[in-house]
């Protein structure tokens, strides 16, 4: 197999089972798909999704994570998994 019926294959099956109802999902940001790919390294998909809400309310850009205390940032991190 080739990579473009491959690459094709595999598109059309994230098109019929892909979850793109996920909110990292809709963003180009990286700083969104970091936060997510983090979360995502320490619990399952379903539990991740109300932190990474939280957080990105809280957090919107890097700029105001870095402006943040350490123990501010904890908070809205622990329990995660």
């Amino acid at each position: 197999m080739t990579v473009v019926p491959f690459m094709r294959q595999v598109m059309a099956h994230y098109r019929g089972h892909g979850r793109r109802h996920l909110p990292w999902r809709n963003t180009r940001d990286p700083y969104r798909i970091l936060v997510s790919e983090m979360m995502l390294q320490q619990t399952q998909v379903d539990r991740a999704i109300p932190f990474y809400t939280r957080f990105i309310q809280r957090f919107p850009r890097v700029e105001v994570l870095a402006g943040t205390s350490l123990s501010e940032v904890l908070m809205l991190w622990s329990g995660l998994g």
